[in-house]
Parts: structure tokens; C-alpha cells; sequence
């Protein structure tokens, strides 16, 4: 029988879920900030070897439903777990090992290199013999994977807005956990490595990983993820596969912008296009 992943000795690494396992939930989430319901009553899963993106209108709760998942914002009420244990019963260091978060952006008031930066993602491992066996190797691996190696020596500071959004993620891949949550890791990002943050996703998914990802691009959500959740005023409206949630009717009734669906011709995912010139009220259906 497998242990229990909370079941293990101060020095050993956490165990790994399995494909197909769950490796975070919430159910019957509500989160309030600032004397507003943000997220009310939301439910979903997030199993093992799958990318998950969160997609939806501005302030539809992405991102809280993110921090939420992470353990980083408290619930007015319902239930989050990691590892199949509420996020409560785990302490800060616990979660660490067993999560990496990657926020909108990022800022540091010292002069740090980038090659720091990104050997910060190895402390949560400091004592644990199995992550600290391997710092170098992660940190070296992260690196290489959003190709900041040639930046390694740098200020963090002095880097472009896209550079740092790379340096950022390499982080997060350094912390080695088995749960990635990623808010808009694109989003200052060129063509290319745009590209490249998918591909990461889809990597560490395909090595075991569960990835939660914030994407305002409908088209990369469809692109990259097993699934996709949309969330319309602090709900989740829709879960499934991409060409399931990413309808033209759906997404019309959610963005309050008429949108039309077309199969890509390669892959047949579907590709989101805004109508333009037509009111929103007016829908135009897809064949996706």
C-alpha cells in the first residue's frame, strides 16, 4: 500500500501522486475580499499528469481561485486540499515541497542575479535529502528549459519585462513539486516563448505533474491544456475538454463579446475569433 503523502519522515521527499490521481481540489469553495463574494460554492479537481487552464472574463475569479488552490488566500467556507489533505493541516514548509506558485508578476527590492532567483525555488528543500541531492541539477534544468542560462549572472532588475517573466518560471520549475500553478505565464511573453511555457506545461504534465494554468488566450488554453474550467462571475460555468468548453455560444454569454469557433487545421483544436462589427447580443456558432 502507498504511504500516505503527509505520512513520511522529516528528511525524505514527498511521494509523487500518480497519473490520474487527484492532486488538489476545492469543493464548495466561497472566498471573499474586500466585502465581495469573489468565488461562490466552486468545485474542481486537479488530477495528476494534466494541464488545467482557468479561463474566463476579467475579474470572473481566476486568479483567486488560484491562490485559493495554493492555500494562499483563506475560504469564507468549503474545502481545499493538496495531496488529498486540506491545505490548513499542512504547514508552510510542507506545502512548499508539494506546490510551486508562479504570481502575475514579479519584483525584488535586492539586487539579486537571476541564477539567485531562481536557486530560491531549492529552499523549501533545505534538510530533505532527496531535494537537496539534487539542487544543482534543478536549478540548472530550470534554467535551460525557459533559456535564461545565458542571463545566469544578471540583475534581476535590469531584465525585460519578458525576461523576468522566464526567470520567474525557471523558479518555479527549480521548486520541483508536483503541483505547478501558474498565473498568466504568458502574458509578457513574445511568440516564441509563449510557445515555450506551453511546451514546459505540457512536459512537466506528460513527467507526472498536475498544472494549473491562468490564460487570457483562449487559443493557448485550446492549444495546450487537457482541460479547460471557465469561471463567469465567481463560478465555474464549464469544465472539460477544450473544444467542449470553448463553444461560441459559452464563450459569447461569458465575455459579453460575440466570438465565433473554427477547428484548427492541423489539430482540429478550436481556434476562438472575436466578430467584429456585430452587436454583442448576435452569436455566430462554430463547427468546433
Amino acid at each position: 500500500m502507498r504511504r500516505l503523502p503527509w505520512a513520511r519522515p522529516a528528511d525524505a521527499a514527498p511521494v509523487r501522486p500518480d497519473a490520474g490521481d487527484e492532486a488538489a481540489a476545492a469543493e464548495g469553495l466561497t472566498v471573499r475580499l474586500g466585502g465581495r463574494t469573489v468565488l461562490d460554492g466552486v468545485g474542481l479537481t486537479v488530477t495528476a499528469g494534466e494541464v488545467l487552464a482557468l479561463v474566463g472574463p476579467n475579474g470572473a475569479g481566476k486568479s483567486t481561485l488560484l491562490a485559493a488552490l495554493a492555500g494562499d488566500l483563506p475560504a469564507r467556507s468549503g474545502t481545499v486540499r493538496i495531496a488529498g489533505r486540506p491545505v490548513r493541516e499542512w504547514t508552510a514548509r510542507e506545502l512548499a515541497v508539494r506546490r510551486a506558485v508562479l504570481p502575475q508578476s514579479a519584483s525584488l527590492a535586492f539586487p539579486f542575479t537571476c541564477e539567485d532567483v531562481v536557486r530560491m525555488g531549492r529552499a523549501p528543500w533545505t534538510g530533505i535529502r532527496a531535494g537537496r541531492d539534487g539542487d544543482e541539477t534543478a536549478v540548472a534544468a530550470a534554467m535551460a528549459a525557459t533559456e535564461v542560462t545565458g542571463f545566469a549572472a544578471r540583475r534581476f532588475s535590469a531584465l525585460s519585462g519578458g525576461e523576468r517573466a522566464r526567470v520567474a518560471l525557471a523558479r518555479v520549475l527549480a521548486q520541483d513539486t508536483a503541483l505547478l500553478l501558474l498565473d498568466e505565464p504568458t502574458a509578457a511573453l513574445d511568440l516564441r516563448h509563449q510557445e515555450l511555457v506551453l511546451r514546459v506545461c505540457r512536459e512537466r504534465a506528460a513527467r507526472g505533474a498536475a498544472v494549473v494554468v491562468v490564460l487570457h488566450d483562449l487559443n493557448l488554453a485550446a492549444a495546450c491544456a487537457d482541460r479547460v474550467a471557465l469561471l463567469h462571475d465567481g463560478a465555474v460555468t464549464a469544465v472539460g475538454t477544450p473544444a467542449g468548453v470553448l463553444t461560441a455560444e459559452r464563450l459569447t454569454l461569458a465575455y459579453r463579446q460575440p466570438v465565433e469557433t473554427l477547428p484548427h487545421p492541423a489539430d482540429g483544436s478550436p481556434l476562438v475569433l472575436p466578430v467584429r462589427g456585430r452587436p454583442a447580443g448576435g452569436t455566430r456558432t462554430g463547427r468546433a
